[in-house]
């Protein structure tokens, strides 16, 4: 392993020839290619795996098919859900194609090891966790409450749950908006430049509209944080205890930082607690907005591919495990069963 992986990763150096050592050098140089949560992700996954490695007497770079089926049964062994285990794999198998290496995963070895992986998986009971939603009415009730409280912090909060729900983005995605992103529209309704998310990455960008209420909420909030004037300045900073305006450029907001006006917002919500799900998902978190909107939008009877467009998903099948509650009695036998039932 080259030093510059070496200090990445903390691992210690590997028996790698010097091809090997070039094309991870190469890597390491190319890693802005990645978007910054896949580069920690990587990281982690070889922190780990070689670990594992060291610990049973194998080889981590270049790995033997037979040693990752090994791996990936202990990572399920160990509680791993189905879904961190693939992505183990998949994080193993571009580490060596970027190493100029034969990915281990080509293996039928290591094919059969998934396969019985994800079958125990569903057997046993396992689902795929999804954040609680946070919907339109979740977000009107909130309104009622906030748009004319006395602490800045709440006004903050509410004008970021006006954005995160009208623009389906990532809580990422959310923390980079500055507020030169912001142009109006005629009617004075706000628009926002957004320059990248996680699946577009492309000179154009990406423009959302917020709503008329949404646009007054934002306002509100960027005028009494003092942020009209601040171009630079990140939409969303924080708010000292004060009661005043942290106004940052260099650093946005951290993702626990955002999460918490979700756990705030249930909290004044009063809302039950859901069961849980994975020990996950016992209230609203980073991603109840984007799941919230994308059902509410299929309850009134948008299209997959508009849904899709509003929340930039490339795939599907990554849309419908959100809305695949919403959709359960709209299915085709359904709507045969109840029409002949009508007929009756």
């Amino acid at each position: 392993m080259t030093k510059i992986i070496q200090q990445s990763a903390q691992l210690p150096a590997l028996s790698a020839d010097e091809d090997i050592a070039g094309q991870l050098r190469a890597f390491v140089q190319d890693r802005e290619a990645f978007s910054p949560n896949t580069w920690r992700q990587l990281l982690s996954v070889m922190r780990i795996c070689h670990q594992w490695a060291t610990e049973n007497d194998r080889r981590f770079l270049p790995m033997a098919p037979e040693d990752l089926r090994d791996y990936l049964t202990f990572l399920q062994a160990n509680g791993r859900a189905s879904s961190t285990i693939a992505t183990h794999a998949s994080l193993i198998s571009m580490l060596h194609r970027n190493a100029g290496l034969l990915p281990p995963n080509t293996s039928p070895a290591v094919f059969r090891a998934m396969k019985k992986i994800n079958r125990m998986a569903v057997v046993s009971g396992e689902r795929t966790g999804q954040a609680v939603p946070f919907c339109l009415s979740d977000l009107k009730a909130l309104d009622v409450r906030w748009q004319n409280s006395a602490q800045l912090k709440e006004m903050r909060n509410l004008a970021f749950l006006h954005v995160a729900y009208s623009t389906l983005l990532r809580v990422s995605e959310l923390a980079r908006l500055r507020v030169s992103d912001i142009t109006r529209a005629e009617d004075g309704r706000i628009i926002l430049d957004v320059a990248w998310t996680k699946t577009i990455v492309q000179t154009g960008g990406l423009i959302k509209a917020l709503s008329t209420l949404s646009s007054q909420r934002l306002t509100e909030w960027i005028q009494l944080a003092g942020l009209a004037a601040e171009p630079d300045a990140f939409l969303f900073c924080p708010v000292h205890r004060t009661n005043k305006a942290l106004i940052t450029t260099h650093r946005p907001l951290s993702t626990p930082a955002l999460e918490d006006i979700f756990i705030q917002a249930w909290r004044e919500a009063g809302q039950s607690r859901p069961k849980g799900n994975k020990n996950r998902y016992r209230g609203w978190s980073g991603h109840s907005a984007r799941v919230g909107a994308a059902q509410d939008m299929a309850k009134q009877g948008y299209a997959v591919a508009q849904i899709m467009q509003e929340g930039t998903w490339k795939k599907p099948e990554t849309l419908m495990r959100y809305i695949r509650n919403v959709d359960a009695h709209t299915g085709a036998m359904i709507d045969l069963m109840e029409k002949k039932s009508g007929q009756r």
